[in-house]
């Protein structure tokens, strides 16, 4: 996620950092060299092809087309991201209500810090399993040593580590510590801890269909380079500015929406999930009364994972 300051407009002109002109300056450079030939060789195409010259309305009319398109798939595409961030917000009120009903039934049990700890793990093996990336340091500091071998085998972790705190409710169930009525609340808030990992699971393993991509990324495309053609005939040297610039736009919209779509990632505009892991963890021990051991994770050049 990209983290600045609110910065004056004139600023925001000219940022490198967080934006996406980096990732098409090179597509950009195309249409300005495709520009340019158009410029060149508009007397040689009127001359020989005076009645098949492109002009400006037909862009205009696919122009309008486009923007509508690429307006509905960045939407779909926020959508997924805002579903994604609602769902790591969940985590963090369940996360908060079950750490908060075993501490005030069992303040000094020792399966309540135990339990505590498991939760906290549960949303690093979710981290791990969004971004397929190796979350054992973390696990092995929040999780009994006699459990991380079994989790470590697991192909979901954050639900087997669910199911063991679940588990071990029902432990403290059986031996009185906590009431009937207690144990159907905490495993109420554990049922909705599932239900975002499943919501997490769905999103990441149901990207936007892959022809919707490839149809979009081609018309974009096709667009940015005929457009310089069209505009020669009436803005002469001006087409390399018009055209990279209207290429920007549609060029960044199509970039952007892609970023977007998947929400768990570890590009500038994803969530910063290691942030959010951090945040329960700290929630958690914040009802334990135990410092923390990780330090929060720091901005690098505006980006936060």
């Amino acid at each position: 996620m990209i983290v600045r300051p609110h910065s004056h407009w004139i600023s925001l002109l000219f940022v490198w950092r967080g934006s996406v002109l980096h990732r098409i300056l090179p597509r950009l450079m195309v249409v300005a060299a495709v520009s340019v030939l158009a410029v060149l060789a508009r007397g040689w195409w009127f001359n020989e092809h005076a009645n098949s010259s492109l002009s400006i309305p037909p862009f205009t009319l696919m122009g309008i087309a486009l923007a509508i398109f690429l307006g509905f798939r960045n939407s779909v595409s926020y959508e997924r991201y805002w579903e994604a961030r609602k769902l790591w917000g969940g985590l963090l009120v369940a996360a908060r209500s079950v750490m908060r009903q075993l501490h005030a039934a069992a303040p000094d049990h020792p399966a309540t810090a135990r339990l505590g700890r498991g939760l906290a793990a549960c949303t690093y093996a979710l981290l791990g399993q969004m971004r397929h990336t190796d979350q054992q340091a973390q696990l092995a500091r929040l999780l009994p040593a006699q459990l991380l071998p079994r989790v470590s085998e697991a192909r979901f972790k954050p639900a087997f580590i669910l199911h063991w705190l679940g588990s071990e409710c029902a432990t403290l169930l059986r031996e009185g510590t906590l009431s009937e009525l207690q144990y159907q609340s905490i495993d109420e808030n554990l049922n909705r801890l599932s239900e975002m990992i499943g919501g997490c699971e769905r999103i990441a393993s149901t990207p936007i269909p892959f022809s919707y991509r490839v149809l979009l990324n081609r018309t974009v495309t096709l667009y940015c380079l005929l457009l310089p053609i069209g505009l020669a005939t009436s803005t002469g040297w001006l087409t390399p500015l018009i055209a990279a610039f209207i290429a920007y736009t549609y060029m960044a919209l199509d970039v952007i929406g892609d970023e977007l779509e998947d929400p768990f990632g570890m590009e500038p505009n994803d969530l910063p999930l290691a942030s959010l892991s951090h945040t329960i963890e700290s929630a958690i021990m914040d009802v334990l009364g135990e410092p923390l051991t990780e330090p929060a994770p720091q901005a690098h050049n505006y980006i936060m994972h």
